[in-house]
């Protein structure tokens, strides 16, 4: 069967239109994709999705607007990224300081050993963070600890614990939240 593509109609394309529709959607949906998430990772995730979904399109099914199907299946993949249930990692929490963005944990693991300035960032670092996990809320602060301290997956915590995973996920955004705004300053510092 010969697949046709017109402006107003187009059927299942082949291999050949498939290239072509490639070469003039990939970037424009890839910068789109990009706008709306944080890494290019998951954008090049998100548009492999759609790609894939677009592959399995039926030879009996016919679009309206190949540009139109295509940023209406991307905003629901990107809409679909967001409904997973991600767990929020240490390593996610960025702080800008002197024009490089480095993670907590980057900062954490450092090993700077000969230095006398890094032994006493690193003592008045963990001073600040055990004071701000301490001011947690006794939920916040065990479901961090576990996780984080533990490496206990969020879905294992909410089993011990007889919890709704999303009330799991939940304390572990705020704790991270609440640890973030207490100690962003002293990344401005370090």
């Amino acid at each position: 069967m010969n697949y046709v593509m017109t402006e107003k109609t187009i059927e299942k394309p082949d291999m050949v239109n498939i290239s072509q529709i490639v070469k003039i959607y990939g970037s424009k949906l890839l910068s789109f994709i990009n706008s709306k998430v944080k890494k290019l990772e998951d954008a090049e995730d998100i548009l492999q999705d759609v790609w894939y979904q677009f592959l399995g399109l039926s030879s009996d099914e016919e679009l309206d607007s190949i540009s139109g199907w295509l940023y209406f299946v991307t905003k629901n993949k990107i809409n679909d990224f967001y409904r997973k249930k991600r767990p929020v990692l240490l390593e996610d929490i960025s702080y800008s300081y002197d024009k490089d963005e480095n993670s907590l944990l980057d900062i954490l693991l450092r090993d700077d050993s000969g230095s006398p300035e890094y032994e006493i960032q690193k003592e008045i670092f963990w001073k600040e963070f055990n004071k701000a996990l301490q001011s947690l809320p006794d939920n916040q602060k065990t479901t961090f600890i576990l996780n984080e301290f533990k490496g206990m997956t969020l879905q294992e915590i909410a089993d011990a614990q007889e919890e709704n995973l999303k009330t799991v996920i939940s304390r572990k955004r705020y704790a991270l939240k609440n640890l973030r705004s207490k100690l962003e300053h002293l990344f401005e510092e370090f």
